[in-house]
């Protein structure tokens, strides 16, 4: 009784004056410890037991699994099998997890196995445990079939299916599967919110965000703080920070993922200073920072220059917090060096840090190789890059760009030779916004845009007048051997400027127009976004592949620093 009401020093009191402990009492404390994070006196009491019964193996694994010691549960599971007890539904459903956390695909599949001679793959937990399993593994196929034959659906099982779907980058299938849950009956839950406004970000689909969180409130789960934390980083993710803000503003409980999620919408818009203050209030509301918080941090640091800062904050994370820095802290570190100039500095970070070196932290760098023309060492990075991943196109193209930008024509040329006889190819740019709706995507070159003729007519007359205020097209910025006049035509159909046409086109003055792109900004393009914004008086943001630019009046919030 004591332990459900939360007065577990009571219960643990009345524990140790028992002078005979039945199963029960013993399965009640380990229950009640795990619930009240001591995982280790539960571990001590199961030990002690001489008799234990399904339900004291059920406790047991449950608290490892939900601690992910996934393995240690799987362990569990093997030895009480060996002294004679057969797992039931909820065994099942806390070992699947535990092999969804390890990634386990082969250890699941022998799971599947009992589940499937012990009947149990009729029971909607197991079934949704065992698709859940598959999906979080990486066999997206395996899962949606095990939820496919399940004779009937809960919110539990489309909740799996759709989180499913977003852990593997399917988006747009996410936001058609909660269509479709809502159509057959079923109301979604904040399990079901966090999964489709995490989609919403990945597509940057802004309307369609706006529409589920009017969904999100009708339901009533406009308080949940992990609703709220998704909604904070989709309205930062489609450019609008003020909606973040507010989001954050009006959350009545809060907790270290809403400040970090804030942080990090500062973070992605550039907005180093602000992300700093609010740590700072964080720290003093006492909120302990975790290594999420962290990589915020230094990534708002990197994207504005704050380079003692960030270096502050990584000090402050491993001496104050205790935190063991992962990969993605030491690889915004080296973009932190990388892009204020210390390349030598970066290098010997990666090549001195205690964890294995990935592709991302050796582009990282090589990209600060391009952005301050230091040819020797791109070379030698783009090595580490290829012995990783040789059919990755970033270090071919980096190194090109270094080349043309030095006028290197042979350089760049045995490059793009190289890279048509390993079959490597490059990722072509792709700019997308969204009017009233619905998407519309540009790629340089191509013409299948209904508005295409129009569009490029529009650019024409824009570029003209762009000139009149003083624009020059940056034809270094165009990697290609050819004359002027063709690298002018290149750079005017870049995939940004059709989009940004295609939106003065199809939007009312004054609305801003939110571009999306795959691909960092080129430096035409920067310039020339900056022109138009004052031209037609329009704030205009565009999100690159690293960050946020918020055009206005000529002016770009990253102050030329990106």
């Amino acid at each position: 009784m004591y332990s459900k009401i939360g007065q577990l020093q009571t219960a643990v009191t009345l524990f140790g004056l028992m002078p005979r402990r039945n199963i029960m009492s013993c399965n009640i404390m380990i229950n009640a410890n795990v619930q009240s994070g001591d995982l280790e006196t539960a571990r001590q009491v199961f030990d002690g037991m001489t008799k234990r019964n399904i339900a004291t193996w059920n406790a047991m694994v449950a608290g490892l699994v939900q601690f992910e010691f996934n393995e240690e549960g799987l362990r569990l599971l093997s030895e009480m099998h060996q002294v004679g007890f057969l797992p039931d539904e909820f065994t099942l459903g806390s070992v699947l997890r535990g092999c969804a956390g390890l990634r386990g695909l082969d250890a699941g599949r022998q799971i599947h196995c009992y589940v499937m001679k012990g009947g149990f793959e009729l029971d909607l937990v197991v079934g949704s445990s065992l698709a859940h399993m598959y999906m979080k593994s990486g066999s997206l196929v395996e899962g949606e079939k095990v939820i496919r034959l399940m004779p009937i659906r809960n919110v539990i099982a489309w909740n799996t299916l759709i989180a499913g779907k977003a852990q593997n980058g399917l988006a747009e299938d996410v936001l058609d599967q909660y269509n479709l849950m809502r159509m057959v009956g079923f109301r979604p839950d904040k399990i079901t919110f966090v999964s489709v406004i995490s989609s919403c970000s990945e597509l940057a689909t802004l309307g369609q965000g706006q529409q589920i969180h009017a969904e999100v409130v009708k339901a009533g789960a406009s308080l949940d703080v992990g609703v709220i934390s998704s909604l904070i980083s989709m309205y930062s993710r489609c450019g609008c920070l003020d909606d973040s803000m507010k989001a954050f503003l009006e959350c009545e409980y809060s907790d270290v993922v809403l400040w970090s999620s804030m942080i990090a919408a500062y973070g992605f818009h550039g907005k180093g200073e602000e992300a700093i203050n609010l740590f700072e209030q964080m720290e003093q509301k006492e909120f302990e920072a975790n290594d999420v918080t962290f990589v915020s941090l230094l990534y708002a640091c990197s994207h504005c220059g704050l380079k003692e800062k960030g270096v502050e904050f990584f000090d402050l994370m491993v001496k104050k917090y205790g935190l063991k820095p992962r990969l993605e802290h030491y690889t915004c570190v080296v973009d932190l060096l990388g892009r204020c100039g210390c390349l030598d500095e970066a290098e010997a970070l990666i090549r001195n840090m205690p964890v294995k070196a990935d592709t991302i932290i050796w582009k990282t760098l090589l990209s600060a190789c391009k952005i301050h023309k230091s040819t020797d060492m791109a070379g030698r990075i783009a090595e580490e890059v290829l012995k990783l991943n040789p059919r990755d196109a970033a270090p071919y193209v980096l190194l090109s760009n270094i080349h043309a930008s030095a006028k290197r024509w042979q350089g760049v040329s045995e490059l793009r030779e190289a890279m048509r006889e390993r079959n490597v190819k490059k990722e072509p740019g792709v700019s997308w916004l969204e009017i009233k709706n619905q998407v519309h995507q540009f790629i340089m070159g191509d013409k299948s845009h209904p508005s295409s003729m129009e569009i490029d007519f529009y650019l024409e007359e824009l570029t003209s007048e762009m000139k009149l205020w003083g624009y020059v097209p940056d034809t270094g910025a165009d990697m290609h051997d050819m004359d002027n006049e063709e690298k002018e035509n290149n750079l005017k159909h870049h995939s940004e400027k059709l989009a940004i046409a295609f939106a003065l086109m199809n939007t009312p003055t004054g609305v801003p127009i939110r571009v999306m792109k795959n691909l960092r900004v080129c430096s035409d393009c920067h310039v020339a976004i900056k022109y138009i914004s004052e031209i037609k008086n329009r704030e205009i943001i565009v999100r690159d592949a690293s960050r946020f630019h918020h055009f206005r009046n000529g002016k770009c919030s990253c102050g030329d620093y990106w």
